[in-house]
């Protein structure tokens, strides 16, 4: 486990991530970027990082494909723990229909640049700030686009799930609208929403 104690943290509300890879030099490497900005701690496997969680934890960085505990299974107990963490999946695995069900927040595929990094957690802590429908309907908008990029027309419009996920997000659409047009002050927010797939 690596540590960074926060001295010279650019961020003032001493912001902690949780950077989770059993490749410790990829997870030093992306506590490194971090660590300028926010207070860092990293993992080496599953069970170190469901030991490192509490509540002050508010982004974690997490592997899927790790031995002993899989990423999915830490995300499976962070959640069932009632952490309202927000959580990146930062994977060599290409997303699949499986993700619909993953409680994550955002999905990266490495290779992951510094800036794709500091970006990724950027955004997921500016979604901590709106109400639950619209960190749900960003999180399923991300899958949405995750999978239309993967996947054909036709391997979409066959699978069950998608086809409800696609519903939900329309769902949720009709009832974030009025809170987005509601945030100017928060003129980047409401654009990510726009350039979204569904989120026009």
């Amino acid at each position: 486990m690596a540590e960074n104690d926060g001295e010279g943290a650019g961020n003032t509300d001493g912001l902690e991530v949780l950077v989770v890879d059993d490749e410790s030099r990829l997870a030093d490497l992306f506590a490194a970027w971090l660590a300028p900005e926010y207070n860092v701690e990293a993992a080496y496997d599953g069970e170190t990082a469901l030991e490192l969680m509490e509540e002050t934890v508010e982004i974690v960085l997490l592997d899927r494909r790790m031995p002993g505990l899989s990423g999915d299974e830490v995300l499976s107990q962070i959640r069932d723990a009632g952490y309202d963490s927000r959580v990146v999946m930062v994977t060599a695995v290409d997303p699949d229909f499986d993700i619909i069900e993953m409680g994550f927040d955002d999905y990266l595929v490495k290779p992951v640049s510094k800036d794709e990094l500091l970006d990724v957690v950027v955004r997921v802590t500016s979604r901590s700030d709106y109400e639950n429908d619209i960190q749900e309907y960003y999180a399923l908008v991300s899958k949405k686009s995750l999978l239309e990029s993967e996947k054909s027309e036709r391997e979409l419009t066959d699978n069950g799930d998608y086809v409800e996920l696609c519903d939900r997000v329309d769902e949720l659409k009709r009832r974030v609208d009025s809170a987005v047009s509601d945030m100017r002050d928060h003129d980047d927010f409401v654009g990510a929403f726009q350039d979204l797939p569904g989120g026009s």
